[in-house]
């Protein structure tokens, strides 16, 4: 499986940088998947460093500069993770896209699987390694490299709805949709593209809140969390 987890997820609500409580919260959540006996490919955002699309649509810096800062935004969160991990007792490692002597491993997809197939969750940052690729974008690009069965994205809302819970508190929750309403609708859920990537390859996306206890397990389990986005609505 493939876990895609924003930046923020990794300081606290309206903060930033690495908040080492919001950091142990999260590991909390993933050690009863790692004691699941699952395969897992972990791909971190790096919003709580940095965003450059804010920095570039300011003019100050142009795009392609601010993605790279962002590129290594996601590599310190995913050696911060690295680390965490180590520490409870998981083996874990990190590869990026950009490759960063020294520090981590470059990205290989046969060298990933074969960390993953040897018990080690595999940290992907660096995005795609490429400009103008979102995060969301790059881990639905390494599911499908990965052959993961499944996508789960950690948010902020319960699932996906016809509405921003925040703005509407009547807005709908949706169990289970396909890959087509999402695009039709264009729902903000997820990058369309990531959307498009994951319909063509046939991967299902579960989108679930990740600070509620126990719902990446239950995710992982199999169990009704957030919303399933699929080729179709019931299974």
């Amino acid at each position: 499986m493939l876990i895609k987890v924003s930046g923020e997820a990794l300081c606290t609500s309206g903060g930033f940088g690495i908040d080492p409580s919001a950091v142990e919260a999260f590991i909390t959540e993933l050690l009863p998947v790692c004691e699941m006996g699952v395969q897992i490919g972990l791909v971190v955002g790096g919003g709580n460093i940095f965003r450059g699309k804010k920095l570039a649509d300011a003019g100050i810096i142009e795009r392609p500069t601010a993605d790279a800062i962002g590129m290594l935004a996601t590599t310190m969160n995913a050696l911060a993770l690295g680390d965490a991990l180590a520490g409870r007792g998981v083996k874990a490692d990190v590869m990026s896209a950009r490759p960063t002597a020294g520090v981590c491993e470059t990205f290989s997809r046969r060298r990933a699987i074969e960390h993953m197939e040897a018990g080690r969750v595999v940290i992907l940052a660096g995005g795609t390694g490429n400009p103008f690729f979102t995060t969301d974008t790059c881990a639905a690009l390494r599911a499908c490299e990965i052959g993961a069965e499944v996508l789960l994205k950690a948010t902020k809302v319960d699932g996906v709805f016809d509405a921003d819970p925040a703005d509407n508190p009547d807005a709908k929750k949706f169990d289970r949709m396909t890959y087509g309403d999402v695009l039709s609708r264009q729902l903000g859920v997820m990058d369309l593209s990531a959307i498009s990537m994951c319909m063509d390859s046939g991967v299902p996306v579960i989108v679930f809140r990740m600070d509620k206890p126990g719902a990446l397990a239950s995710a992982v389990a199999g169990e009704n969390v957030g919303t399933v986005i699929s080729a179709e609505e019931k299974t």
